[in-house]
């Protein structure tokens, strides 16, 4: 019998545990995280699941400590996977996998590697990612691939639109993957490192707009830290907004006389953002100020006229 540890976390955790035991894989341990209490909680319970299937857990906050090489150790696994652990697991720890040590990463490989590919995806306006299988070394993102397989990525789709896609590929790659793995029969192929790109964790600074960069930069970054991300923000009129869900529909509004050049206002029952080159971002969900005033609210406010964004790269 294959036998496995699994480092993992969230919802790519927990169905990609599921595949394996649905293939008849033991899994003798999972290692996971401690959930964060200052974090929102929108992903699968990789403790619970675990739990539920009577596999001992160990909650760490990395993989470095001597006590995870030491379990992993005693299990003997033929394989460890890492699907979605937040932490790089050290080569102390993979030197203990008899046939592979292999990581589930949302993008498809070269592209997009490091930390939220999700939400990097969005932020570039990439049309496709999905998910890759690859071996694991000691840099990150960097082994042999095994498998990957592409989800499209529509215009107004946010990260956690593309999170569901991926999330869906990563189970179907590991199961049509894990025969040949078990067999010893699976094939690798080396990345291309040179091409591709790589993107380290986001900043709570990051979901700021800059207007500067026009209403389609802007719809980009609105839908990649859309809720249950933090979501984009900016400055109106002094005020705090933040931006939730947005369009970019192309057609052409009438902006009060006299108004700023990266503004605010309301034509036709809708609530634009005019950015300084003069595109247009169609506000569809927004909370504004200490009150969190919604679209309808700012909508009443702006039949008076325009507000000026006064946020970054609004002059």
């Amino acid at each position: 019998m294959t036998t496995a540890v699994v480092f993992g976390y969230g919802d790519v955790g927990v169905r990609c545990l599921a595949t394996l035991l649905a293939q008849g894989v033991q899994v003798a341990q999972v290692f996971t995280h401690p959930d964060d209490p200052n974090e929102a909680r929108w992903y699968a319970s990789m403790t619970r699941f675990a739990a539920e299937h009577d596999i001992p857990v160990h909650l760490s906050a990395d993989a470095s400590g001597s006590d995870v090489e030491s379990a992993v150790a005693g299990c003997r696994p033929d394989f460890i996977f890492s699907f979605y652990y937040r932490r790089m697991i050290p080569e102390s720890v993979l030197r203990h996998a008899r046939s592979a040590s292999l990581n589930m990463h949302g993008s498809l490989l070269p592209a997009f590697r490091g930390r939220a590919p999700v939400n990097w995806v969005c932020v570039h306006g990439a049309t496709q990612t999905g998910a890759s299988l690859h071996h694991m070394t000691t840099k990150p993102d960097a082994g042999a691939l095994v498998d990957q397989l592409a989800v499209p990525i529509l215009p107004d789709d946010t990260a956690y639109d593309v999170f569901r896609k991926v999330c869906t590929a990563a189970e179907l790659v590991l199961s049509r993957s894990l025969p040949g793995l078990c067999a010893g029969t699976a094939l690798a192929t080396a990345l291309d490192l040179t091409s591709g790109s790589y993107y380290g964790a986001r900043r709570p600074e990051d979901g700021e707009i800059d207007w500067a960069q026009g209403a389609l930069r802007a719809h980009n970054l609105v839908r990649a830290v859309a809720p249950p991300f933090p979501g984009a923000r900016t400055q109106l009129a002094g005020q705090m907004l933040r931006i939730l869900r947005t369009r970019v529909d192309g057609c052409a509004a009438t902006v009060p006389a006299g108004a700023a050049p990266a503004c605010v206002f309301v034509d036709a029952g809708h609530v634009y953002a005019r950015c300084p080159d003069g595109s247009l971002l169609r506000l569809l969900e927004v909370e504004w100020g200490d009150q969190l005033r919604s679209l309808e609210d700012l909508r009443a406010t702006l039949q008076q006229g325009s507000l000026p964004l006064t946020g970054k790269g609004a002059t």
